[in-house]
């Protein structure tokens, strides 16, 4: 199956990104893209310090965020803003109000008991945009028990296409996180790719990798893989959407639609 336009569009601007040209060509590219999506660099290293606008987008905090004390405290894994949050009802959950979809086909073939683990639960959605920072974190103390890439297309995840086109994020490449909290309660968290670059890199997991020649899901699976709150465990390479789904009870919601959180903003209590 040849790819799809999107993941087309992602490669060569990927291409693109990923480039190192000559100091004065790249300063002037960063400058831009900074002064174009409205770049908050307050927490970085100056634009012309990143040796390929890659590097800009995936960037990381010059100085560590104060994590929350108190353990009951689940915590924002991205810089991103709420589009929509609420409960599983009948296996469904919202992309955005309005635009439900089915979480059998989101999750796919390795994940139906997860899925019905959290029916009843909450759903949180957040989209990051192209200016926020990148790099993803673990919410709480979760024990990862497997990860799922799933290929797809590579749409782009704004509100336009949240409002208007349906199943996005099951159409979308994504990776499945499954995962138990202390308690061993069911958490899953899902990573939907977007148009340009598509990558989604996953730390504890060197084989995924997404917008590639890869058709079919790669489903990894861990014995005693423990990710403590807040901990770095990848990056996406241009703006895309985290999904955390809780089993029922687990938390409650401290968040609201279209709120913008940063990480290490509390947006859950751990019951």
């Amino acid at each position: 199956m040849s790819k799809h336009y999107t993941s087309v569009i992602s490669n060569l601007f990927g291409k693109f990104a990923h480039t190192e040209f000559p100091a004065i060509i790249q300063h002037t590219i960063n400058a831009g893209y900074v002064k174009l999506m409205g770049l908050d660099m307050s927490e970085f290293r100056e634009p012309a310090r990143y040796a390929t606008l890659n590097k800009l987008f995936t960037r990381a905090l010059e100085k560590p965020r104060k994590i929350p004390e108190g353990k009951s405290k689940m915590i924002s894994s991205v810089d991103a803003r709420v589009t929509d949050c609420g409960t599983v009802t009948g296996g469904k959950a919202y992309q955005i109000k309005g635009m439900e979809y089915g979480l059998e086909e989101l999750f796919g073939t390795y994940h139906r008991e997860a899925m019905e683990k959290v029916e009843g639960g909450t759903f949180m959605n957040f989209y990051l945009s192209p200016k926020d920072y990148h790099r993803y974190h673990i919410p709480m103390d979760l024990k990862v028990l497997s990860a799922t890439h799933i290929p797809g297309k590579l749409y782009p995840v704004n509100f336009p296409l949240l409002r208007n086109k349906k199943d996005l994020f099951i159409e979308n490449e994504r990776v499945v996180i499954e995962c138990l909290d202390r308690k061993k309660r069911t958490h899953v968290l899902v990573l939907v790719g977007a148009l340009n670059v598509g990558k989604m890199v996953l730390l504890f997991e060197k084989n995924i990798r997404t917008n590639s020649d890869i058709r079919e899901p790669q489903h990894y699976t861990y014995d005693d893989l423990w990710l403590e709150r807040g901990e770095l465990f990848g990056w996406f390479e241009m703006g895309s959407t985290l999904l955390i789904f809780s089993k029922k009870g687990s938390i409650v919601p401290e968040i609201a639609v279209n709120q913008k959180v940063k990480f290490t903003d509390v947006i859950a209590k751990i019951k």
